[in-house]
């Protein structure tokens, strides 16, 4: 499927912060001059966050649907293309109490299971998922595993990898799990993704540091 300015892909962004999701997907137009996208929906309860999306994207700041676990998703949001959910990770991370996400455990991490209503009755053709480090650890990786099961149950194939920002031009070492989940069709039933090989890193930290107007 060709994304462009006559048929842009159609994303919506759960647990959007300020959308760094849009960003990326800004710098990609950038580099593809054809390639176009509309973000449909966000959904976001933070008032900071949702003032700095707003800032950002203002075209957009009518869009949010609020709440994720209160959205109707079969009559009140528009079909998209791309669902992206970078789920709380407070429930899971090393500095937290890492008290889990399992589904219905009430936990702020397990509101990534508010995501399967979104999937099934939108599904989208990706699915882009990013998280701590510590989602794939001895503790948490079979809760992992039954996420990505849940997702294959709904016709997804799964490619999942641990990434380090200091690998693709960041200068800072900062570990991540992305989780890229393409829908199977029957034109492609075993659709094949790869992630980005790494480069080396040409910048320091104070490349990326604003000089501060008495400096």
């Amino acid at each position: 499927m060709k994304y462009n300015k006559q048929n842009p892909l159609k994303v919506f962004t759960a647990f959007s912060g300020y959308d760094s999701q849009c960003m990326a997907l800004d710098r990609l137009k950038k580099y593809d001059k054809d390639f176009d996208y509309e973000l449909v929906g966000w959904s976001e309860i933070d008032p900071y966050a949702i003032k700095a999306h707003n800032v950002l994207y203002p075209q957009y700041q009518d869009r949010n649907f609020g709440d994720i676990s209160k959205i109707n998703w079969g009559g009140q949001v528009p079909n998209f293309d791309l669902f992206t959910y970078s789920f709380p990770c407070q429930s899971i991370s090393n500095s937290g109490l890492q008290h889990g996400f399992k589904e219905g455990s009430g936990t702020r991490s397990s509101l990534l299971w508010e995501c399967k209503k979104a999937i099934v009755a939108k599904h989208p053709k990706y699915l882009l998922m990013e998280n701590v480090k510590a989602l794939v650890s001895k503790k948490f990786i079979q809760d992992f595993y039954t996420w990505l099961l849940e997702l294959e149950g709904y016709g997804y194939v799964n490619y999942w990898q641990v990434l380090n920002a200091t690998d693709y031009g960041v200068p800072q070492n900062r570990e991540r799990v992305f989780c890229v989940s393409v829908l199977k069709t029957e034109e492609d039933p075993i659709p094949v993704y790869h992630f980005p090989h790494p480069f080396q890193l040409d910048k320091r930290l104070k490349d990326v540091i604003e000089k501060s107007e008495d400096g």
